[in-house]
């Protein structure tokens, strides 16, 4: 029988997902051992939910989606998880930060249509395998892809809508990609660099580098093709709540492994190799860095 919904991968987003959904999870050892002995709890404010998906740590099965959800730097050891026939003819909807995972999802599952994803309004982080605190009210889920027609791709992403889940359609992929790559390669290296959540951002002195990073960002952008406007960006920086940070700087403050360097530095490399200096944004990816090593 064809399952429909996977996730690899089920930290914040994909623990979201597979209790929303009821997505087979796939997931590490240990975080599988976990959800099989106490289920999958997604607590958000007053209410909490507990699911008990099946949870396997190879998919051999067919599937018709693959929520792809997990850190950046784990993608091609998490990818040796999914055996490639079991996505055969199904869409694989990659929620990872940064612009450079498509290909590299392409290579290792050849026979899927890999469409480009994002996930935005939402804010969620695991503690341990089998708990996810998610603080948003919801997510918003947006998918395009360059080969599949709207009403095909539409028709393949429909099971993921669910209660606490709203599905859009980009434009293009590189649409999807950098709308949110432009605004995170600022924060998420400025959140590391500084310490502070957005609330202090937005003031100075931090206030006026973001913007100059914000600039640079979407001037990478539009030469890739894609028209993004530096003050609607900050507009979006500046409706954030003064108490929120980024993944990558929760990930930063415990010691754990970063994605700046797929997050920050896939938009510098992308601007080397489009001719767009990047000073700002490199600036404060090295402040970034320095902060990692000295914690």
């Amino acid at each position: 029988m064809l399952v429909v919904i996977a996730v690899l991968g089920i930290g914040g987003v994909g623990g979201m997902f597979a209790v929303r959904t009821g997505a087979v999870c796939v997931a590490s050892e240990g975080t599988a051992a976990a959800i099989a002995a106490g289920g999958l709890r997604l607590v958000t404010g007053e209410e909490e939910l507990v699911a008990q998906p099946r949870v396997v740590t190879e998919l051999a099965e067919r599937v018709s989606v693959l929520v792809v959800a997990v850190k950046a730097y784990a993608l091609r050891s998490a990818l040796a998880r999914i055996a490639p026939e079991s996505v055969a003819g199904a869409v694989v909807l990659p929620l990872l930060n940064g612009l450079e995972h498509l290909e590299t999802i392409r290579s290792a599952l050849p026979e899927a249509t890999v469409v480009a994803g994002s996930i935005g309004r939402f804010e969620a982080f695991s503690p341990r395998p089998g708990l996810v605190h998610q603080r948003s009210a919801g997510a918003l889920v947006t998918a395009a892809s360059d080969t599949l027609t709207g009403s095909e791709l539409r028709r393949f992403v429909a099971p993921l809508d669910a209660p606490g889940i709203q599905l859009a359609l980009g434009t293009s992929e590189r649409a999807v990609l950098w709308e949110k790559a432009a605004r995170l390669a600022v924060l998420a290296a400025a959140t590391i660099a500084s310490g502070a959540p957005a609330g202090t951002l937005k003031q100075e002195p931090w206030r006026s580098r973001l913007v100059a990073a914000l600039d640079e960002a979407c001037s990478v952008a539009r030469v890739d093709g894609v028209a993004l406007a530096p003050a609607e960006q900050w507009a979006i920086i500046e409706a954030m709540q003064p108490e929120l940070t980024t993944s990558a700087a929760r990930d930063a403050a415990a010691g754990r492994e970063t994605e700046l360097d797929a997050i920050t530095g896939a938009v510098i490399r992308a601007g080397k190799r489009l001719g767009v200096p990047t000073p700002e944004l490199a600036l404060l990816l090295a402040e970034a860095e320095a902060a990692c090593r000295a914690r």
